[in-house]
């Protein structure tokens, strides 16, 4: 049997599943550790979500666990809560802070890391499947996109080094410059994915490819990660700052309704037609 939790936001303590209220679910399966974001809507990364995710892993390390990631029905998630970006201020800056630092806290995981992603995905939940070691997208109608240009904003430092860590050029310069849409097909070709699987093969997939990554030399693997990713890890921790610090601009520079990073309603329905409506943007 699994041992399964839900990650609270109580200090840090992982509750037993009691906690009705807790998005982040943790399952332990022999050496593979299951985190599973569900909101029960779009899986908007707010800050209670990120601070989950973030000691689900601690939990996973502390377990010695390989991870498979992922979200809820068709979507992974839709990127970082639009709530708390249309209030502004100190907190959507520390959302943005915990966002942008939980990616390189993923893929400093000593242990492989798969991504299971549901469906659709955008902005900050790109970004964030992105930081895995392997991803498997589903095949279905489902949309990809770091829409950040489409809203009017310039692409994160953080976002573009994750982008750049895993995107093929060209795929990389459509999507950081141009905001394309991708769909699952070209999202493989890109290098979003790795593989794609038919949606209800997704969870069976993942963890055995998560069980067969077990397999490795652990001590070589977590080795070899810091050997090649230690230059982007520390680039990403270095450049969240000034990311920080230009969406701290931006919403200097914007009248109060629109306040940091808000998205105008014009942009927003054309954004969301071309998506389905159990989809978010953002």
């Amino acid at each position: 049997m699994g041992r399964n939790r839900h990650v609270g936001s109580d200090g840090g303590r992982l509750v037993n599943g009691l906690n009705a209220h807790s998005t982040v679910h943790y399952e332990l399966q022999g050496d593979v550790a299951t985190i599973r974001i569900d909101d029960g809507k779009r899986n908007a990364l707010s800050p209670q979500v990120l601070r989950e995710i973030k000691r689900a892993f601690e939990r996973a390390a502390a377990d010695s666990a390989t991870v498979v990631l992922t979200g809820r029905e068709t979507v992974f998630s839709a990127g970082f809560d639009l709530k708390v970006m249309k209030r502004g201020g100190l907190d959507a800056l520390r959302m943005l802070r915990a966002g942008y630092a939980l990616t390189a806290r993923v893929m400093a995981h000593p242990h492989p890391v798969v991504v299971a992603c549901n469906g659709h995905v955008m902005a900050m939940g790109v970004f964030l499947m992105l930081s895995a070691d392997y991803v498997i997208g589903s095949r279905g109608e489902f949309k990809i996109s770091a829409n950040e240009v489409a809203i009017g904003l310039t692409m994160p430092r953080v976002a573009a080094a994750m982008l750049r860590h895993r995107l093929n050029p060209a795929a990389y310069q459509r999507a950081v410059t141009l905001s394309q849409f991708f769909d699952v097909k070209s999202a493989l070709s890109a290098g979003f994915f790795d593989e794609l699987v038919d949606p209800a093969d997704l969870p069976t997939r993942a963890t055995a490819h998560a069980n067969e990554l077990c397999a490795l030399d652990q001590h070589a693997h977590a080795a070899s990660k810091r050997r090649i990713r230690g230059p982007l890890i520390r680039k990403i921790r270095f450049s969240i700052p000034f990311d920080l610090l230009d969406a701290a601009l931006l919403g200097l520079r914007r009248p109060l309704s629109l306040s940091l990073i808000h998205i105008s309603e014009p942009t927003r329905l054309d954004l969301a037609s071309r998506m389905p409506s159990s989809a978010c943007i953002g």
